[in-house]
Parts: structure tokens; sequence; C-alpha cells
């Protein structure tokens, strides 16, 4: 079986040490398993652009961007540029902190991916733990019947439960992180590029979503594996998003995703939803005023599927400088 011209995506924006960690470890693949990586620097201040001008491998081409896109946006971008330039028969994307193991790669190419249009890799903190933000799942929604029976048993949603990362066969998914996620040329065709609009949270269980229900079929494979070494919410308080204006994207894209999700049985939900998130305010017991606002925001541009909005707009409720 010949090898899938592969091309990978990666966004970055001021983490320098840890994408010097995840190009190392793309350019160790021979061109056999990884034709080509395009990486989209998100107007990085820390020294990646000057860094990344230095390299000279021919299977690297870099984009800089002149702001800040947002993770959406520069998976937009990254997708287009891999397509229009090269071809390839599937991309993979990920993270500037997520990284594929030593032969992760090669199993990819080993497989038969011939009914998937999108995979999911089982992603791993550095500990060797499940990383829970990357966990793939099911629509619950379209299996009704097996979502009470896993609420039963203590189960979230339908996220894959640990018994999934042992097997050695692909399940079946609708949702997906990007991390470590493979999408073909079939599955582009179908659903297009991430919305750039969506900026960060969620725009990847989106778009996903919308490839599922767009006929794509997806699975997860347990044999791929990649290493997430991040630290979204390292030393701060359970459930705060530190810098704060990440609370409205957050919150804003999950409403979009779940109206999604849930067609119908979303507005009897959405009383629930609303209550879990407004007793947050308790975690934000300095920035409460903040809190209300963004949260506010959130959900009324959220409610209405509003998507095109400027960055320096939530930026501009906050009223101080925050990291961008």
């Amino acid at each position: 079986m010949a090898n899938k011209t592969l091309a990978t995506v990666v966004v970055t924006y001021n983490r320098l040490p840890k994408l010097k960690a995840t190009i190392a470890r793309l350019l160790e693949s021979p061109s056999s398993d990884l034709a080509h990586v395009v990486v989209v620097n998100n107007a990085s201040t820390d020294g990646t652009g000057e860094w990344l001008d230095g390299l000279s491998d021919p299977r690297l081409t870099v984009t800089h961007e002149p702001i800040n896109t947002g993770g959406a946006g520069g998976f937009c971008r990254g997708m287009r540029e891999a397509v229009d330039r090269f071809d390839p028969d599937w991309i993979m994307v990920t993270d500037d902190d997520g990284r594929p193991d030593p032969d992760a790669l090669a199993t990819f190419q080993s497989l038969d991916t011939s009914p998937y249009d999108g995979i999911a890799a089982a992603v791993y903190f550095p500990s060797g733990e499940i990383c829970e933000m990357n966990r793939p799942s099911r629509n619950p929604f379209w299996h009704l019947g097996e979502f009470a029976h896993k609420v039963v048993r203590g189960h979230r949603w339908l996220y894959l439960t640990p018994e999934s990362y042992d097997l050695n066969a692909p399940t079946p998914i609708e949702m997906s992180s990007f991390v470590g996620f493979f999408i073909s040329r079939r599955g582009i065709a179908m659903v297009g590029y991430p919305d750039p609009d969506l900026f960060i949270y969620g725009d990847d269980g989106i778009y996903t979503l919308d490839l599922a229900a767009k006929g794509g079929r997806m699975c997860f494979e347990p044999r791929i594996r990649f290493e997430h070494d991040m630290a979204t919410f390292a030393g701060q308080q359970s459930g705060q998003f530190r810098p704060l204006w990440k609370l409205y994207y957050h919150h804003r894209n999950l409403l979009i995703l779940y109206q999604k999700a849930a067609g119908l049985l979303y507005w009897p939900l959405l009383p629930v939803i609303l209550l879990k998130w407004v007793l947050k305010i308790r975690t934000y017991s300095q920035d409460r005023h903040l809190f209300v606002r963004l949260m506010w925001r959130a959900l009324w541009d959220g409610l209405r599927d509003r998507r095109k909005v400027e960055h320096d707009q939530i930026l501009g409720i906050i009223g101080k400088t925050q990291e961008r």
C-alpha cells in the first residue's frame, strides 16, 4: 500500500520552547511519512518568527500573521496554505505544544484510512495520563439510548472511555479536538475550512461535528499516539480563565456547539446550562464585574450565533492591557 501524502499544520503563539520541541519531533519523521510542515505564526512576540526564519528544512513552510488570529484563524490559514501549495492526501493539525510520538506518523501511514474522512489520535500528557481536553466523543443527541445508558453509569456525554484507548482497533466518533486530528481531502471538500471567526475554544468541536453532520466518517485511532505538553490551567484556580477575555470565547462558542449538537433539544436544556454558567461567578470573587460583562456578551452573541466580533472589542470589555 503506497504511503499517503501527509502535510502537518501547526499553529503557534508565544510558546517558542514548546514549538521547538514539536518541530524537532515532526522533522524527525522521514519525508515518506510526512511530506510538508506548515507553521502559522500568530504574530508571536517572543522570538518565534526569527527562530522559524532561521530554519532551512525544505519541508518547512512558515506563514507569519500580522495579528493574532487565534487558533481557529491559524488553522484556517494553514490548511488553506497546505491545500493550495501541496495538494496533500491528508492534513494533520496540532497545536505548538502537541506532538506525535516518534512512531505515530509511521503508524498512520501503515493503516487503511480509506473508510474515513477524519481520524483522531490518542492524546496523552507527558506523564502518560489521558489528556481529558483531547478526549474524542460522539454526539449524545444522535445516540440518546446510548447516552442515557452512559449517564446511568456515571459517564459524561459520550466521551470515549479509557477502555477505548486500550483497543487495537478504531472507534467511531463525531467530535474531536485539533491536537493530532487528521482530515482527508475528501473531508475538506465536504466541510471546508475551520471558521476563523471562532478565534479560540470549541472551533475544533464545531468543525468536526459539522463534518459528521455532512456525512463524514470519523474514528478514534488509539494506535496513533500524541503527547500534549499543555498547561492551560496550570497554577490557576479550577475553572478560571487567564487572561480573563478567554472566558468570552469559551462560553460563546460552547453555545454554538451545543445548539448544533442538540438541535431542538437545545432550548429545553438551555436554562440548565445558563444556571450552571452563572454560578461560576463564585470563582471570580476579585473580577466579578468583568465576569458578568464578559459572560453577558458571550451569551448575547452565542444565542444569536454571532461570530464576527473584533478581538479588540472583547479586550475593550476588560478595559486594561491583556495578553493578546
